[in-house]
């Protein structure tokens, strides 16, 4: 009996092991698959053309027909979706095997009729739904600047970008809790057309309150109080908030500033709403010691000490002893407490002398200015008066004494303040001082500075073109009895590269001096690499003389490195100047003014 059952345990097994064997050679001998491999291709009109290649993701080939089936559902779907974005709601999309090209298949996107607005209507509740003609008013305006209007193209960012910004207009002014209380567009695919609705809740209308002021140590609670461009009882305006907090900032006692609106009560009646202030105070003393380099003044130590609260009554005292190769000073400079309107006096003097191009100068300077930053513009006007000694190493000193009335308004309208690459910067400077009036020379002195930054790659805004223009004149007699900073000399770093440091002027005395007339213009283009490096190259031209006549442009072409560090872009420049006909380096931070 063991050997029948052995013997049937043993055929059992050859006949499993036949099956297996039988199996695996029926797997092995599938068909499959010998269809040829499609390349694919994107035929569209112009107008989504580049939308559709840089969202649809197809393959560059494809094989079998399950596969081709998949993939043109997919691409249907797909396709649809991106054309309804861009206003396209009934587009044909086929996909089939080209006819001169049987390896080929064709994408083809018809997108059909552009979808157009043929309706808005924009309803208001809360406070701007009241009877009064202020608000009626007000919505008539906000009807009249809806930006996606009947008859324009109805796509789906510009639908977004229209309701932000009806929603962002009203909580900028008086209505700080408006909220977008229904959206709804309804496409008619057959009709190409677009009704709007939206529905607006305005809130109540909202006042500043008092100031809710935290984080004062050392520094009074009406310091904060007299910057703020509103006082309590005011409609709310979010551009007030905001230039409230940049006023605060750029005080030199706080670190951190936090200004926001408490929140709003909407059951409250006389909805009055407190601005909470929170303020982190800086040090009240600081010391502090620096070394530097640039191409144009040679190698640099300072010393510097500054007292944020002098004398106990919030005022700005810096001052300290900088000493360079070509020039050598001692400052102080003491900053009152702005007033309401953001204006601040600041009282200053310095003693320097300096040793440029064969010329030594010895002054002595006292001023007084009054100065406001206020967005985009910044606006000073000055008295000072200077004294000074000139001489070269052929004659003895000169003294010449001015009292001079300056205005200075500067237009900083960019992208990155440390880093620009679009906008512009523009500087107007007027000034003159009288012979009536503790001067040796009356004179009228102005200077215009104008920087343009054009972002080249608009993909993304990687090159840059610059272009910089300076312009100056100085109105007198005689240049004889005006001191050297009310004239004009030219060269090197952030001017005309290729020439040494002041060098282009009036040749005199061995010496090279300051003339009445002033004419710059640059051409730079910089290529960003990937990261904070960039390469430049440049051409540079102007001169400095004492009549227009006697100009003689001096022209330096060159090439330049860039980084850009956490202070702003530092260059490296080496360039070849017309009339020095040697390579200079130049070495500086690349801020304009």
């Amino acid at each position: 009996m063991f050997d029948a059952s052995l013997r049937w345990l043993s055929l059992s097994c050859l006949c499993l092991l036949s099956l297996l064997s039988t199996a695996g050679s029926a797997e092995t001998a599938l068909p499959t698959s010998t269809a040829p491999e499609m390349a694919l291709t994107l035929v569209a009109p112009e107008s989504v053309h580049a939308l559709l290649t840089q969202y649809l993701d197809l393959p560059a080939q494809i094989s079998g027909d399950d596969a081709q089936q998949v993939l043109t559902r997919r691409i249907r779907r797909e396709a649809a979706e991106l054309l309804a974005t861009e206003g396209y709601f009934s587009p044909r999309i086929e996909v089939q095997p080209a006819t001169a090209s049987p390896a080929t298949l064709i994408v083809d996107v018809v997108p059909g009729t552009l979808t157009r607005v043929e309706t808005v209507a924009l309803e208001f509740h809360g406070d701007l739904a009241a009877d009064a003609d202020t608000q009626s008013a007000r919505r008539d305006q906000l009807r009249a600047e809806w930006r996606l209007k009947a008859g324009a193209a109805f796509r789906s960012a510009d639908w977004e970008a229209a309701k932000a910004k009806l929603l962002a207009t009203l909580l900028a002014t008086d209505h700080a809790t408006a909220r977008l209380v229904e959206s709804q567009a309804e496409v008619d695919p057959e009709r190409a057309t677009a009704r709007l609705h939206l529905v607006i809740d305005s809130g109540p209308l909202v006042r500043f309150g008092a100031l809710s002021i935290r984080g004062l140590k050392r520094y009074d609670a009406a310091l904060v109080q007299r910057l703020a461009p509103f006082a309590a009882g005011d409609p709310y305006r979010r551009d007030a908030l905001l230039a409230f907090q940049t006023r605060l900032q750029n005080t030199p006692w706080f670190h951190s500033v936090i200004v926001e609106l408490d929140p709003v009560d909407p059951s409250s009646v006389d909805n009055i709403v407190p601005v909470r202030v929170t303020l982190a105070e800086t040090s009240a003393q600081r010391i502090s010691t620096g070394l530097g380099y640039s191409t144009n003044s040679g190698t640099r130590g300072e010393l510097n000490y500054r007292h944020h609260d002098f004398l106990g009554r919030a005022w700005d005292l810096n001052s300290g002893v900088r000493s360079e190769q070509k020039r050598q000073s001692v400052f102080a400079d003491l900053a009152l407490v702005p007033d309401a309107a953001g204006y601040r006096l600041n009282l200053g003097g310095r003693l320097e002398t300096t040793d440029i191009e064969g010329l030594i100068t010895k002054r002595r300077v006292l001023g007084a200015t009054r100065s406001r930053v206020e967005d985009k513009i910044e606006r000073r006007l000055g008295l000072e008066w200077q004294h000074e000694n000139q001489r070269t190493a052929t004659t003895v000193g000169d003294n010449s004494t001015a009292l001079t009335l300056d205005w200075h308004w500067i237009r900083r309208a960019v992208d990155d303040t440390l880093h620009p690459r679009q906008g512009n910067l523009i500087e107007l400077r007027l000034g003159g001082a009288a012979k009536q009036l503790l001067s040796d020379r009356s004179f009228v002195r102005s200077h215009l500075r104008v920087q343009h930054w054009w972002p080249i790659n608009h993909w993304n805004q990687r090159d840059t073109l610059a272009v910089r223009g300076e312009l100056g004149f100085t109105a007198a007699a005689s240049r004889t009895g005006i001191p050297q900073d009310y004239l004009f000399r030219s060269g090197g770093g952030q001017t005309v590269r290729g020439h040494a440091y002041q060098s282009l002027g009036v040749a005199e005395d061995n010496a090279i001096k300051g003339g009445r007339s002033l004419l710059v213009g640059s051409l730079e283009y910089t290529h960003w690499q990937a990261g904070p490096w960039g390469t430049a190259v440049f051409v540079d031209v102007g001169d400095a003389a004492d009549r227009w006549r006697d100009m003689k442009p001096a022209v330096g072409i060159g090439i330049g490195a860039r980084w850009q560090s956490p202070v702003g872009s530092l260059a490296f420049d080496l360039a070849r100047g017309s009339r020095s006909a040697r390579w200079y380096p130049h070495f500086a931070l690349m801020v304009a003014f």
